[in-house]
């Protein structure tokens, strides 16, 4: 029997699909109990994005990985929690940065109100993750703080760009290493740690974490190319209208070839122009460098696959070899 739970994922056994779901509704019931302030404007705030819904990506992992010690341990819904609060907040800075007007389908916060209440209630946000790692001990914390410096480092690189020299490739994946891998890295290491599983185990998990968060970032590098804003969410093509690269632009601008000269010079900057951004958006879904970056979407997804295994044979492993499979299928 195939149950459908969190996230699109087909989960083959009853068992299992019934302590996910739980386990996400207790989540869901402490995101709403974080973000409750008693100045309710803030509430308002602090509510938008997680009432907006979203794919809980990060805590769904951190309830995976929970079952190869004891799922139903004390910290490990309060650690989901952490790991999408901080995410969370990381949404509501970005949105910021890149004057987006759409987040999961609905105006940004930023766009509804103004770019200031916007940072201030990522700040806000990033507190009451503080607050509920404090809780979960030293290490938990010391964790936390990392992921979240390793975040920080990836924007900060972004902003800058590579060093002369510096493969721009490479270079953004190792920003999305950062930026994305890191996080989601925590909410595996988290699950396993706060589940009692052994140190190998977690390592294995963290592992997996990291490259499975990379792939889940590439995927979304493609859907913003190539699909329309019901699927995905958001305005397709916002980074490029922003002259931010991702990785098809990256590979385009690698291998470029004569009859490239035009897109190439489209994508050179910011797209403010209606007609030449649907252009560059035509364009680019019909060049090789889009099939570049699923190739590589699919690379990291095999790791992370790969990286599962030595864990023995399960319904949770089971669910996160298909986890690989749908950040695959999303960047089709």
């Amino acid at each position: 029997m195939t149950i459908v739970g969190p996230f699109g994922l087909s989960v083959h056994d009853g068992e299992l699909d019934a302590e996910i779901r739980a386990g996400m509704a207790a989540v869901e019931q402490e995101l709403l109990a974080a973000t409750k302030s008693e100045f309710p404007y803030l509430t308002q705030t602090s509510r938008h994005l997680v009432e907006a819904g979203g794919k809980r990506f990060r805590p769904l992992l951190t309830l995976l990985a929970a079952q190869f010690g004891d799922p139903q341990a004390p910290g490990v819904v309060p650690a989901a929690v952490v790991c999408e609060l901080t995410h969370l907040a990381t949404l509501y800075h970005d949105d910021v940065m890149d004057e987006a007007a759409l987040r999961r389908g609905a105006p940004s916060a930023n766009a509804r109100w103004d770019n200031s209440v916007a940072i201030l209630t990522g700040d806000f946000l990033f507190a009451k993750a503080s607050e509920i790692v404090a809780d979960l001990g030293d290490e938990a914390v010391r964790i936390q703080a990392r992921a979240f410096a390793r975040l920080v480092t990836g924007q900060i690189r972004e902003t800058v760009g590579p060093n002369p020299g510096d493969d721009p490739v490479e270079h953004y994946l190792a920003v999305i290493a950062d930026k994305t891998g890191s996080l989601i890295a925590t909410a595996g290491q988290f699950g396993a740690m706060f589940a009692g599983a052994d140190d190998q185990v977690v390592e294995i998990l963290t592992r997996y974490g990291e490259r499975i968060g990379v792939a889940f970032q590439l995927a979304d590098d493609v859907l913003d190319i190539a699909s329309d804003s019901t699927e995905s969410g958001k305005t397709p093509g916002t980074d490029l209208r922003e002259g931010v690269p991702t990785l098809p632009v990256l590979h385009l601008r690698a291998t470029a070839q004569p009859q490239d000269a035009h897109l190439v010079g489209l994508l050179s900057g910011p797209l403010t122009d209606d007609d030449q951004h649907a252009e560059a958006l035509t364009l680019l879904r019909a060049h090789p460098a889009l099939e570049r970056a699923r190739e590589d979407t699919r690379r990291y997804a095999d790791e992370a696959r790969d990286v599962l295994t030595p864990l023995p044979d399960c319904p949770a492993k089971q669910a996160l070899q298909s986890l690989c499979e749908l950040v695959v299928e999303r960047s089709c």
